[in-house]
């Protein structure tokens, strides 16, 4: 029986992907959904896209855009940048593709241009990078970018009254349309948390590996989770973001 597997914001730490993969024992059929930021923070933005492009054609893959991927897709299309985005990561993955020839660039920008806004599977479990705003739900959303920049649907999850049952008219609306939903985005070790972190029907599965946490791959069904190492443990000779 085939599962399917969520896997949380990478931020350019390839050597952390092969551990969560073989931890999980991720097998052929099992879908694979990635939440997006898979690239800016540590040096290997490259391999990581490397690897990502290799793994969908052996397995089913559903690749979500993150902020930082859409950020580095616009620098690659048109040498367009904020010192924002330079100084919070950017700097590794500029260096990086800077010494790729154009052939390479362009078989990334079209990965980069084929990732999904958001992913609604089978069993109405909503996967996206940070969030939505609209309180009728993701067809409803306005601005496309919200769904890989809003913090506010987090931030309601975390500051709702656990004690506020789901038929009240003050339950936020956003959380009734879907089963589950999925994201990265806010790191939870603002939370001091190094583990996904679970409120209402929000999964946040951004554990922190482009600091000091690790690259986390859960089980949607069992809600199990695999770990890598410590991100910067396997990058002892790097910084990692500020």
């Amino acid at each position: 029986m085939s599962r399917t597997f969520v896997i949380g914001d990478i931020h350019g730490s390839y050597r952390a992907l092969p551990q969560i993969i073989e931890r999980a024992g991720v097998a052929i059929g099992d879908r694979l959904v990635f939440l997006g930021d898979y690239v800016d923070g540590w040096s290997e933005s490259v391999p990581v896209i490397n690897y990502l492009i290799k793994l969908k054609a052996t397995h089913n893959c559903v690749f979500i855009r993150g902020n930082h991927d859409d950020l580095v897709m616009e620098w690659l299309k048109t040498g367009e940048y904020t010192e924002e985005w330079f100084n919070h990561g950017g700097r590794s993955t500029m260096e990086a593709y800077n010494t790729l020839d154009d052939a390479t660039k362009q078989v990334h920008i079209l990965f980069l241009e084929s990732l999904e806004d958001y992913f609604l599977d089978e069993n109405n479990r909503l996967f996206v990078h940070a969030g939505f705003t609209n309180m009728n739900g993701v067809t409803h959303e306005y601005f496309s970018k919200l769904f890989y920049w809003d913090r506010t649907l987090w931030e309601t999850a975390l500051a709702l009254d656990t004690n506020i049952k789901k038929d009240s008219p003050f339950y936020p609306k956003r959380f009734t349309h879907y089963k589950e939903v999925y994201i990265g985005h806010t790191p939870v070790s603002r939370l001091s948390e190094t583990t996904p972190v679970n409120k209402a029907n929000i999964w946040n599965l951004d554990t922190g590996a482009a600091y000091k946490g690790p690259l986390t791959i859960m089980n949607a069904d069992t809600k199990e989770y695999w770990q890598s190492d410590p991100v910067h443990t396997l990058y002892p000779e790097e910084g990692g973001r500020n």
